[in-house]
């Protein structure tokens, strides 16, 4: 199970909507070894594409020498799907190379950029398996509300 503090999920889901068409992307990273998803990380779709992510290389290796730094570990890593369902496709789970972490797909296809609710899914992607998992949103993230949860 996913849990995610309602700003983290309000801010992924406004990153979708304000990218829409084009492929929204970023990480939320957290504390190695702890699940819990804590700092959002927006980053640039390089692509520019509608229907496919990459993250620019060197901000991805910025980012990771970063968090390295910093004691934390990718928990989240999210795309929005522009026009198919929130479902990762042969792409995304050819890609996927965090097994620890969260695939959370955000789908904007009924409303776009406008008002009205998203696809908001996630996954585990472990050698080319998707296994999709619950996602809850609480009001703010602790250990606690995280061990209770999970």
């Amino acid at each position: 199970m996913l849990t995610i503090a309602q700003a983290t999920y309000d801010a992924i889901v406004a990153h979708a909507k304000r990218d829409h068409p084009v492929e929204a992307c970023g990480i939320v990273a957290g504390p190695e070894g702890s699940d819990r998803p804590e700092r959002f990380i927006e980053m640039v779709n390089a692509a520019g594409s509608p229907t496919f992510y990459e993250y620019d290389s060197t901000d991805l290796l910025q980012l990771y020498r970063e968090m390295d730094q910093r004691g934390e570990e990718p928990m989240v890593i999210y795309h929005s799907h522009s026009a198919t369902e929130a479902y990762p496709s042969v792409t995304d789970i050819n890609l996927a190379s965090e097994p620890g972490a969260h695939y959370v797909l955000v789908g904007t296809r009924e409303h776009g950029n406008n008002e009205g609710p998203v696809e908001f899914r996630s996954y585990r992607i472990v050698d080319g398996q998707v296994t999709e998992e619950e996602v809850a949103v609480v009001p703010t993230l602790s250990a606690e509300a995280t061990e209770a949860a999970g």
